[in-house]
């Protein structure tokens, strides 16, 4: 059984990468699609496409919590499957993937049960107005529906990549996005459905991709596989892939809390409009970090393989690699959005009014995007070799302690406020990702020379 994952320890590194990462990023751009379309397709609805657009934009940190307890399971659960797979173990893999499964499946009816009771209030909370609570409500409503395929699809997604079928991962979320691009225009202009037609369109997508995550797991193909018998395990086996997601669910649940913060701020100096154009920014940041997140999530099952077989040499260059071509990336994205900012906002808005507001603000909030090749290519190093520490003091450093004060003190320091509140982003990102690469030096090696005395006892 073993034989099926031993390329992870053998092939080539950067063609190892390439083979791993390509399919991985890919998915990463397809499932960015899910909302991305939506925002598009909504955003030229006539007349009130630019409120919709708004009122879509307060479910985001609803939306980011849904992923960020899929999160919770898979970027734990996966690395230490990864992990116990290059010790040769694959009885206890199996186990963590049958109880992360039963996990989710628990965390999707009571996540499912708190949107549909408290919907109206949430969205209220987070910054929707008597223009914009019409939009945001009928499309939560639905999207509510959709919890568990949310979290199966994500989750049980990444045990698959996991294994090193980055092609199957690929087509998971591929056969979804492709779904709900066909079915977006169809159920929102031709049905006239309009942001109930969006998210009908996610959910059922969502539920396609699902299916195709569980036939895999359950089929022949997989390496592990989802059986009956594993589906109660102890709380000593699943709570430390808890742990180890930890670090994932607090940056992913973050984004939530600092959703919800940006939108008051933003909604007390520049209205409506300051809002819209958070969504088109937040759009815009998510394509530029999920290939990031791709190519990290592609270099996980050899870091965690090789780390679980001891071979440090590999862990290292595995890791060289990674971070020359995750900062090679975040510089070119940034010259992109830094010489065309008018161009990425266009794709969500034909309104002058927002566009113009929007491409000034895109230049502030992504001033830094090109240092974020270290902090990805760090964190997920952390994760892939069992850090859970190290992850969870990058994930908080980053969003609660520098992000979220910023968020309310930059306004104070600039005579624009509005522009202040975007200022934010590139002042606590830059901070950010020099402490991560400080705290990685010392902890990488000291992990290493770990590794190397435990190889030679």
């Amino acid at each position: 059984m073993t034989q099926k994952n031993e390329f992870l320890g053998t092939e080539p590194v950067g063609k190892l990468l390439l083979k791993l990462a390509v399919p991985t990023v890919i998915a990463q751009l397809v499932n960015m699609l899910y909302n991305i379309v939506d925002r598009i397709y909504i955003g030229h609805m006539p007349q009130t496409g630019s409120l919709a657009l708004t009122g879509l934009g307060v479910c985001t940190p609803i939306i980011l919590i849904v992923s960020a307890f899929a999160a919770l399971v898979a970027s734990g659960g996966a690395p230490r499957a990864s992990i116990s797979m290059g010790k040769g173990d694959m009885q206890t893999a199996e186990k963590m993937l049958g109880g992360c499964f039963s996990l989710q499946i628990c965390i999707s009816a009571v996540l499912t049960t708190a949107l549909l009771i408290w919907n109206r209030d949430l969205l209220l909370a987070f910054g929707a107005s008597e223009q914009t609570i019409g939009f945001a409500s009928d499309y939560m409503q639905i999207y509510a529906l959709g919890t568990v395929f949310v979290q199966l699809t994500l989750g049980m997604n990444a045990f698959i990549t996991a294994q090193g079928f980055a092609k199957q991962g690929m087509l998971t979320v591929l056969i979804g996005a492709v779904c709900n691009i066909v079915l977006d225009p169809i159920l929102i202009f031709v049905l006239d459905m309009g942001v109930r037609g969006a998210a009908l369109a996610t959910v059922f997508s969502q539920g396609i991709s699902c299916a195709w995550v569980l036939l895999f797991l359950f089929g022949r193909k997989s390496i592990l596989k989802l059986r009956a018998k594993n589906f109660l395990q102890s709380p000593r086996l699943i709570l430390p892939c808890v742990a180890l997601g930890m670090a994932t669910f607090i940056m992913q649940a973050s984004e939530s809390v600092i959703s919800v913060c940006f939108n008051s701020s933003l909604a007390r100096y520049g209205g409506d409009i300051a809002v819209g154009a958070m969504t088109i920014l937040s759009s815009v940041m998510q394509f530029a970090l999920l290939p990031l997140q791709g190519i990290s999530q592609g270099a996980q099952p050899i870091l965690s393989y090789n780390f679980g077989a001891k071979n440090v040499e590999r862990v290292k260059k595995t890791y060289r690699v990674l971070l020359v071509v995750c900062l090679s990336y975040s510089v070119l994205i940034w010259a992109f959005v830094m010489g065309f900012p008018r161009v990425f906002a266009g794709i969500f808005t034909p309104d002058e009014t927002l566009l113009a507001f929007t491409s000034r603000a895109l230049r502030i909030y992504c001033a830094v995007l090109l240092l974020f090749g270290v902090q990805l290519a760090c964190q997920m190093t952390f994760v892939s070799i069992g850090n859970a520490v190290c992850s969870i003091i990058v994930a908080v450093t980053r969003k609660f302690i520098l992000l979220i004060p910023l968020i309310y003190l930059m306004p104070t320091l600039v005579s624009d406020k509005t522009m202040g509140v975007y200022l934010a982003e590139p002042v606590a990102d830059a901070l950010a990702v020099t402490f991560t690469a400080i705290l990685f030096f010392f902890q990488f090696r000291k992990a290493m020379r770990k590794l190397e005395t435990e190889r030679q006892a």
